[in-house]
């Protein structure tokens, strides 16, 4: 199941860097200068995070909202198609298709896990696995149940476990392998298509229903973000008609921190929770557990060897999750990402404050996601099967050292923060 990932060690330097700045402020805000006056490292702090909560993460989250209300509309035609036996495999390909494109908005928020997606559990909500296919077949074997299968994904959200929602349990009715081993597994040579037509009607209302709870999710994040009122009135309804708005607006939190209303005692903390609760969180999980769990490769306390804790094994989608938690990273630190065609230009980040304080450890951490990313690509899916395989130890163990690496890097990047406060 996914794992929400704050370490023992970081916890205990968030305490102690909180003390320091309580100790150093200078004014009940915790800015640490004169009534209403920031100081020039929590200035630019301000405008990073300004820019990170307006170009980088609601963009993010906005862009998978949209995707996953189209996901839940071509599910709606999968059945109502299938119904009228006019379903084709193109039709089913095009949901196969709004999957990915959802899920790569997921992986590229990934660095943001604190927050609405902590808080409400929407991380495991939506990205639990293994799948529970015994659990699953008890489900659809189940008419009293099945009778409370909601299209609205209700039934599904509040009265299904984490292992029986979400993106896998989806993924698993729309995509099937080709090429599989005599017990079903996974080969050298397995390829990811859509499903065939033939479904059942239980197999079609929990694909309605899962399609429904997932949009209600993701739809719930953009507005925890944004603010329920800055989202569109088709969001709002569905967040009514789910029950599901939690009436808070996180980003604005965020960018005024030290203000009355927000928990960030300045910028500098909120600064903290993005690189420690964020950035480094996913760095480590997605070596030590998406990547270390089922090689044997991982290390630390979160690294526990499992064969079985594939990320998407249904569309063969691994290596493309873990490139998209660490091009996370690179728009948690850098900025800019790309939503819809569209790069978010930013004029602050993160980035330009390290470099302004140390140029030399800017361009080692720009390197240090760099690598990372380079050496996942150099991966090779299906990945159920080249985790295991010998000829990709040495492969797979550089992808874990580069995570590895990209997570060390930030500590100094929060030690120079410290340093300069």
């Amino acid at each position: 199941m996914k794992r929400l990932l704050i370490f023992p060690f970081y916890v205990a330097m968030v305490v102690m860097m909180g003390m320091s700045m309580a100790a150093c402020s200078d004014d009940e805000t915790g800015n640490g200068g004169d009534e209403g006056t920031l100081t020039p490292q929590e200035e630019a702090l301000k405008n990073a995070i300004t820019e990170y909560v307006d170009k980088t993460v609601i963009p993010t989250y906005q862009g998978m909202a949209d995707a996953s209300i189209e996901l839940y509309g071509l599910c709606v035609d999968i059945r109502s198609k299938h119904t009228a036996g006019t379903l084709t495999t193109a039709d089913v390909q095009a949901a196969c298709d709004a999957w990915l494109l959802t899920r790569d908005y997921w992986e590229k928020s990934e660095a943001w896990l604190y927050g609405p997606a902590g808080d409400y559990y929407i991380d495991p909500h939506i990205d639990s696995w293994p799948l529970d296919q015994t659990g699953m077949e008890a489900l659809l074997n189940n008419p009293a149940q099945m009778a409370q299968m909601d299209d609205e994904g209700v039934y599904v959200g509040d009265y299904l476990g984490y292992a029986l929602k979400g993106f896998h349990p989806l993924e698993y009715l729309l995509f099937e392998l080709t090429n599989t081993n005599a017990s079903g597994g996974a080969t050298a040579s397995s390829e990811s298509v859509a499903h065939s037509t033939d479904y059942t009607v239980e197999e079609l209302n929990y694909m309605v229903g899962l399609a429904g709870d997932l949009r209600n999710q993701c739809v719930l994040l953009e507005a925890c973000w944004a603010g329920t009122e800055n989202v569109t009135s088709e969001k709002q309804q569905i967040l009514t008609n789910a029950d599901l708005d939690k009436g808070i607006n996180y980003g604005e939190e965020m960018k005024n921190s030290g203000s009355a209303g927000s928990d960030y005692v300045n910028y500098l903390d909120a600064a903290y929770d993005i690189i420690i609760s964020g950035i480094q969180n996913i760095a480590n999980e997605v070596g030590n557990v998406k990547i270390g769990n089922p090689t044997g490769k991982g290390s630390g306390d979160d690294f526990e060897y499992d064969p079985n804790y594939i990320e998407s094994p249904y569309s063969l989608n691994s290596i493309r999750d873990f490139l998209g938690n660490v091009i996370s990273v690179r728009n948690a630190y850098e900025g800019a990402p790309e939503v819809d065609g569209t790069i978010q230009v930013a004029t602050y980040s993160l980035s330009d404050y390290i470099a302004s304080l140390d140029a030399d450890l800017d361009s080692r951490v720009r390197a240090a996601i760099q690598d990372a990313y380079d050496k996942i690509s150099l991966m090779q899916e299906p990945f159920v099967y080249t985790c295991g395989a010998a000829e990709y130890d040495t492969i797979n163990q550089d992808a874990v050292d580069a995570c590895n690496v990209m997570n060390d890097i930030f500590s100094e990047v929060t030690a120079l923060l410290q340093a300069n406060h």
